[in-house]
């Protein structure tokens, strides 16, 4: 009696690992940083990058097991992914292989009783919250990456900060929502970053993106920047509709109504009320097409 789990520990693990040690090292990592990061030891880590271990040929070419190893390497290497988003997509793939697919044909292989069996286990569910919750995380650090390196982006901060937020599929309230705590500030001409972005930190842009769901839109993503009507007139020329919101009204009321007026609009702005700063929301439907939105501005 052998496991599908077996399969996953004797053919699965050392091939997986040893691929995205492989590619770890490409990507100019140590061999200290590459133990630290799958958390194994050096020797191991040896092992795997020197072809010490045996490797399953069908895990090897196949192109999804080949894919996913370079998304979590490039993940990992450049900082946008953390080790446990890493671990939740293996873990993913391993389950859809596990389904019916090349692991349980493996673990045919090893039991062949089993190829007499048409019926399939039912595993984890892809779509888990934790797995949506480190791919919004993720989409955060890399858009937070490129407007940090967007010459001029700087200059749209108004003075309250700017602060660039996603959403959960489901998002009910703030707490579903990621961003920058604290937000984004202009210090001496550069956009200043405090900090990884964490869920239930931005009750302001958290709240207009909500309220814009609420309303009907299908944004997954936005940021806030300072008011100007070349800023809207620069935005609307480059293809964004735009819609004006009542900065004096209730947020989801007055968010909601803008909504409701302009189909899909992806850009919304209010012009100042008693005592609230004039500001510009760029929505998308996820942070690149966000960050898209802010560099055609600058």
């Amino acid at each position: 009696m052998r496991f599908i789990e077996e399969i996953v520990v004797d053919e699965f693990l050392p091939t997986f690992r040893s691929m995205l040690a492989e590619e770890l090292r490409e990507r100019g990592l140590t061999q200290n940083e590459v133990a630290d990061v799958l958390g194994i030891s050096q020797s191991a880590v040896s092992k795997y990058v020197h072809g010490d271990v045996s490797r399953n040929e069908r895990l090897l070419t196949d192109e999804r097991v080949v894919e996913l190893v370079e998304e979590i390497a490039d993940g990992l290497a450049s900082g946008d992914m953390r080790p446990v988003q890493g671990l939740v997509e293996a873990e993913v793939l391993v389950r859809r292989l596990e389904d019916g697919d090349v692991l349980a044909k493996l673990h045919e292989d090893a039991v062949p009783e089993l190829a007499d069996h048409e019926a399939t286990i039912s595993v984890h569910d892809p779509d888990n919250e934790l797995r949506s919750a480190e791919r919004v995380l993720t989409a955060l650090r890399r858009g937070l990456r490129k407007i940090e390196t967007t010459s001029g982006f700087a200059g749209l901060i108004p003075n309250v900060g700017s602060n660039l937020v996603a959403c959960l599929p489901g998002a009910a309230g703030v707490d579903d929502v990621a961003g920058v705590p604290g937000r984004i500030f202009d210090v001496k001409g550069r956009a200043t970053i405090p900090g990884d972005p964490e869920f239930g930190v931005s009750e302001h842009v958290a709240s207009v993106l909500l309220a814009a769901r609420n309303g009907g839109s299908d944004a997954r993503a936005a940021v806030n920047l300072r008011y100007d009507p070349e800023i809207v007139e620069a935005l609307a020329a480059a293809g964004y509709d735009a819609v004006e919101f009542d900065a004096d009204a209730e947020v989801d009321d007055a968010v909601g109504d803008a909504v409701d007026a302009t189909p899909e609009p992806t850009v919304l702005y209010q012009t100042g009320g008693f005592g609230v700063e004039p500001i510009v929301y760029v929505l998308g439907e996820d942070v690149e097409a966000v960050v898209e939105a802010i560099r055609t501005l600058v």
